[in-house]
């Protein structure tokens, strides 16, 4: 053990962490009483040689009560002298917490010396189990290692009964390779009715960890931008909170945003896909394409076909992935890629989207960041958009007419957690789409519905590219076909929305002057070079 009286804590304020040191020259003041008293005691003895027995038994008694005075003084100025040196070396902080960072049940210089972590150890070991708690009319927000030091990034997880995958997403976002006092994790529970409440007891996390509980239901535009108001650090991470971030994750982030304050950096469009845990909702599609993936790896193949005789009609999730498998990278036998934003055209543009006509698409919630200042300047996410789908894209719309830029960036992708998907995740999808078209009814919004006919990015890219060259080319020109393929675009989503076939979107007696017109002017289209426009009428208005 080392002897704290040799050592002494010292304060940098150039990096705001605190070192230990061996003191130099210098005797500890009950140390010197000590020797003094020594000396004093061999003084007394040579001359008490040379005098009666009963005066040497005189000047012993006096010597044994200086040490027991001396005693008693060590036990009781020991924990003073530790307050004495906190209030010299600490001088910037508070002295009351000072003397309780020196009171410490164990060796605090030994504590320092076990690990090298880039913030204060003495206050992390403070704060461990220290949870402060804020009781809101909507939420209740508890705090983990709160920490005074300033925060860099504000990872956004929203989460909603997904309990089992959600612990295994705080575990990979404690492995990060950024700098742990520097970034914090805000879980925003909305209302889960599983045992997502217990994960601020269980997990053992090195960052700031804010669990906010919502006391109703309110949907994830709402329970993001709570978790937005909360967020300390100048950029922000928005991630799903089944998702499993690599340890280069948020270093990979901030990176882009060091040297420039205009972006959206996503990782989204490199989608990986991770099968952790053999959920019962799995639908037909998932549970074969798990099958074909366990045979990657004869443990994994094991626990499946285990699950498949003994657990399976326990209906409860079995777990494939450990957090040692997430250590040594063996979840990835169990992983696969989806590229189907690239691969329904993006690539062709590079990761900095150059050219592209709708790179709000690139704003996908589930992994993107960007920085506070600009959500600021166009807003937070739009509430009146409950449920899947369109909330991130109408953000990012927003985003991009004030002028920010999107990058696509592979070494930022994120590993989404499979689960069951909800009966539901369709209808809302449309709804919100319908909420987006309806807010903003532009060309470049309204493209977006030519989705819905499975034609690639590449082509509705092309098509816009096009009907804005018409516009620009012809603008008292093509009046009735540019009203009418607006209106059909409209139309899609609307129907979508309502449930109801999507035929007939501009459906005209054949002997109208108006459809007379458009043939007209449809014929005309290729000749003049807008094929792509031309295909995508095509393709809608006979329906």
């Amino acid at each position: 053990m080392i002897k704290i009286d040799s050592y002494e804590y010292y304060y940098n304020p150039e990096d705001g962490k605190y070192y230990i040191r061996k003191r130099k020259n210098s005797t500890h003041p009950l140390k010197k009483l000590k020797d003094k008293l020594d000396k004093s005691k061999d003084k007394k003895d040579r001359k008490d040689k040379t005098s009666k027995g009963n005066r040497f038994d005189d000047a012993d008694t006096k010597v044994n009560k200086s040490r027991d005075k001396v005693n008693t003084g060590n036990k009781k100025n020991k924990s003073r002298d530790k307050v004495n040196t906190a209030n010299e070396t600490n001088k910037s902080y508070d002295k009351a917490d000072a003397v309780n960072e020196t009171n410490k049940p164990y060796d605090k210089a030994d504590a320092m010396n076990e690990t090298n972590k880039p913030y204060d150890k003495a206050d992390a070991v403070n704060e461990t189990n220290k949870v402060d708690i804020t009781d809101h009319s909507l939420y209740k927000m508890s705090v983990k290692n709160n920490h005074k030091h300033p925060i860099k990034v504000s990872i956004v997880m929203p989460t909603y009964n997904k309990y089992y995958q959600t612990s295994l997403s705080l575990y990979g976002l404690s492995k990060q390779t950024f700098p742990h006092a520097e970034y914090e994790v805000i879980l925003v529970d909305d209302a889960s009715s599983d045992n997502t409440s217990n994960i601020l007891k269980e997990v053992d996390v090195p960052f700031k960890f804010k669990y906010i509980q919502m006391k109703q239901n309110k949907g994830r535009s709402s329970v993001r931008n709570i978790g937005i108001n909360h967020a300390e650090g100048d950029l922000l991470i928005f991630l799903d909170g089944e998702m499993l971030a690599p340890p280069a994750f948020i270093e990979n982030h901030y990176k882009h945003h060091v040297h420039e304050s205009n972006l959206v950096v996503t990782g989204a469009m490199h989608y990986e896909g991770v099968y952790t845990f053999i959920m019962p909702d799995y639908n037909e599609d998932q549970v074969a394409h798990l099958k074909q993936l366990v045979n990657n790896d004869a443990e994994y193949r094991r626990l499946y076909e285990n699950y498949e005789q003994t657990q399976q009609h326990l209906n409860v999730p079995c777990p494939l992935v450990t957090k040692e498998d997430i250590d040594t990278n063996r979840f990835q036998r169990l992983s696969f890629p989806n590229r189907y934003f690239l691969n329904s055209g993006l690539k062709h543009f590079g990761e900095r989207l150059e050219g592209f006509t709708l790179p709000y698409i690139a704003f996908l919630s589930g992994n993107v960041s960007v920085r506070k200042a600009n959500l600021k300047k166009s807003g937070l996410f739009d509430e009146t958009f409950v449920g899947y789908g369109a909330e991130d894209w109408e953000l990012g719309y927003r985003l991009y007419k004030n002028g920010v830029r999107f990058v696509l960036d592979p070494s930022t992708v994120a590993y989404h957690q499979e689960h069951g998907i909800s009966k539901r995740k369709v209808k809302e999808q449309w709804g919100n789409h319908y909420r987006f078209v309806k807010k903003h009814p532009n060309i470049d919004v309204l493209i977006l519905s030519l989705e819905w006919k499975e034609l690639p990015f590449m082509h509705l890219h092309q098509t816009l590219v096009e009907y804005n060259e018409l516009e620009e080319r012809f603008p008292d020109e093509y009046n009735e076909l540019k009203h009418a393929f607006r209106t059909m675009l409209f139309r899609i989503i609307e129907y979508l929305n309502n449930g109801q076939p999507v035929t007939k979107l501009y459906d005209l007696p054949e002997d109208s002057e108006e459809r007379m017109k458009i043939h007209q002017q449809f014929e005309t289209l290729r000749p003049r070079g807008f094929d792509y426009l031309a295909s995508s009428f095509e393709q809608i208005y006979y329906l």
